[in-house]
């Protein structure tokens, strides 16, 4: 039979020949490389039976694939430990996260991570032993029957909620036999570095009326520098911390009498309005008007908008002179209103119309966390109204704005696409036509991009925008929504060409995305050492003799003036005590002043990060700090 690989060409092999079949025939380097495979494009074991004209890919550790596959089968390498040393423990899930995977378990004794060291011998001994992987298959009423031998009623549960007719696969590793969809190793011996890494609780499937069970949390490299390379990057991401360095920059608070609602400090403030002031500037320059909707709206919006079929387990709900309102968890359906204020021709369209609108999403409380999740936040949004014939050039004008937002604070990313999800609404033809006109202006714009499949809003596809930081963590922050569903929902109309009333067609998109988390992330990724355009404060004066107190407070007048932020520290402590506070408060400059400094009209300066860089006038510094500012320089 033939078979066709990635680059268009035609492998003869033998009838029943394996992915790994045709890795060896390819050579023995990729052979002894290879993890799993991609048929047709879905992927697969190695073991599987190819058939004539498949397509194949051979997947390896340097995909993302292959090595999703290599920590899922270390999450059941851990499952075989667990029921080696606990025996009475019960399976739950297993899957693959971001840099690793995690196990839920229901355990007769709690264990602590104590025990990780004797969980992880056993791992080792699995690994070890090399024990092939093995894939097999049984009807439901025997899969059950299977589980039920074992008490596995987790598994015996995931099982009776499979829909009808859907193939139940197994994996055996030795005497251990876990549900699973698969694909994993070939054998367990392919493992090179692990570590376990946490423990958490994690109600089963999520629903807190269910049983808490224990989540064990463990990564996977491909090798052993890479994992400490990793581990190197968590130390680093704990120095980092935006919860600890918020807190002694004093920039926001978390306060229990607002479970998810951030306090913001006015040092918060300044950095958070300098954001806001940035965002206004470069949105008036690309034609965008501004507008404020409110916070409150009835139902009835929130059922023409999809909202409350789709999305009311997220938002807060209340009632207004007996009338059910919602507090809103996105910004759109109240710019649809807006659009809907007045009619409007083609000639109108594109409309750029911004929001900085405060929305409220319900997280539950295991998944707050500082400004990265939270359930009020400042959404930097965006509804664009526009022809059919326009998608392309707008869509390549937000582009645009997002790579000059991105680069200005020094991230770099990568573009995904992601497809129509299960709980959508619209018609197959509005969804396609909005993917390819998406996947169009990406093309067009010769950007790499992956596609998410299934991973779009529930009224449309979108171009997720995922920043990589200082230490190479990535982040999810902007996107572009292309949305048929909602002009039509609310009726919203222009007047044509041809004097006929037709649908606009409409984007929703983000550059900051959130803007308190993008705080967060800005936090992390300069570790509190903000350029000098965000940092709270740019300069602080440090008199060393209360004689120099009065030129500080002079030098500060004069910056603040000119638009700068300074103060002055004018405790009656020790230079080497003032230096030392301000390096903690991460300010930019510090300028000591004593009375050689009063004398000559100068400033002794010392630059965060670098010390003292020597004496200059106070013209020269203030033309030195007013330049960063002004242009926006990150040192």
């Amino acid at each position: 039979m033939q078979i066709t690989l990635k680059n268009g060409d035609r492998l003869e092999l033998e009838a029943g020949a394996t992915a790994y079949d045709a890795a060896l025939r390819i050579s023995e380097g990729l052979a002894r490389a290879a993890v799993a495979a991609k048929v047709n494009g879905s992927l697969c074991d190695l073991s599987h039976v190819l058939a004539e004209g498949d397509a194949l890919e051979i997947v390896t550790l340097r995909d993302k694939e292959g090595l999703e596959v290599y920590r899922h089968t270390c999450s059941h390498v851990l499952a075989q430990a667990l029921k080696t040393i606990y025996p009475t423990c019960k399976l739950a899930i297993g899957p693959v996260i971001d840099n690793g995977f995690y196990y839920d378990v229901d355990f007769k004794t709690p264990i602590t991570m104590e025990d990780f060291e004797k969980i992880e011998a056993e791992m080792k001994k699995i690994i070890k032993s090399n024990l092939p992987i093995e894939r097999f298959t049984l009807p439901r009423e025997e899969a059950i029957a299977l589980m039920s031998k074992y008490h596995e009623k987790y598994k015996v549960e995931l099982i009776q909620d499979l829909p009808e007719g859907e193939e139940i696969s197994f994996y055996r590793q030795g005497a251990f036999i876990d549900l699973c969809r698969g694909p994993h190793l070939p054998s367990t011996g392919k493992i090179k570095a692990f570590k376990l890494v946490s423990i958490a609780g994690a109600y089963w499937r999520g629903d807190e009326k269910k049983k808490m069970l224990t989540r064990i949390y463990g990564t996977a490299f491909a090798k052993k520098e890479e994992m400490d390379e990793y581990f190197a990057m968590l130390e680093e991401a704990k120095k980092r911390d935006h919860i600890k360095l918020g807190r002694e920059m004093k920039l926001f608070a978390l306060l229990p009498e607002g479970k998810g609602f951030p306090f913001f400090l006015p040092n918060g403030m300044v950095l958070k309005n300098t954001l806001i002031d940035y965002w206004r500037q470069i949105h008036r320059r690309e034609g965008y008007v501004e507008v404020q909707t409110p916070i409150i709206l009835n139902r009835s919006l929130w059922e023409t908008s999809g909202h409350w079929d789709h999305y009311k387990d997220n938002m807060y709900t209340t009632k207004i002179d007996g009338e059910d309102c919602a507090i809103k968890p996105m910004n759109c359906p109240g710019g649809m209103l807006v659009y809907k204020t007045q009619p409007h021709s083609y000639k109108d369209l594109p409309i750029r119309m911004g929001e900085l609108g405060i929305v409220h999403r319900h997280e539950k409380s295991g998944q707050l966390h500082g400004l990265m999740r939270v359930r009020c936040f400042t959404q930097d949004d965006a509804h664009i109204f526009m022809l059919p014939e326009q998608i392309t050039q707008e869509i390549k004008g937000v582009v645009r704005i997002i790579d000059e937002v991105y680069k200005l604070f020094g991230f770099k990313y990568y573009v995904e696409l992601s497809t129509r999800p299960e709980n959508s609404m619209g018609s197959d033809e509005d969804w396609e036509a909005a993917t390819n006109a998406l996947r169009a202006a990406l093309e067009e714009l010769g950007l790499d991009y992956t596609v998410n499949e299934g991973d779009g809003a529930f009224y449309g596809p979108k171009i997720d925008f995922h920043l990589e930081d200082s230490i190479k963590r990535t982040w999810q922050c902007g996107t572009i929504q292309l949305d048929f569903q909602m002009p039509q929902r609310f009726e919203l109309e222009y007047v044509g060409e041809d004097g006929l009333k037709h649908r606009p067609i409409m984007i929703h998109r983000v550059v900051f995305g959130s803007i308190e988390r993008f705080i967060g992330i800005l936090i992390e990724h300069f570790a509190g050492k903000f350029p000098v355009w965000l940092a709270p404060e740019q300069v602080k004066v440090l008199p060393v003799t209360d004689r120099a107190a009065q030129y500080a407070e002079e030098l500060v007048a004069q910056m603040n003036e000119m638009g700068l932020r300074a103060s002055a520290d004018l405790r009656k402590e020790k230079i080497g005590r003032k230096i030392l506070d301000a390096e903690v408060e991460k300010v930019p400059y510090k300028l000591i002043v004593g009375d050689k400094e009063m004398e000559d009209g100068s400033v002794s300066v010392r630059r965060r990060g670098e010390g003292d860089i020597g004496a200059m006038s106070k013209a020269e510094f203030f033309a030195l700090v007013k330049k960063e500012n002004d242009e926006k320089t990150i040192f």
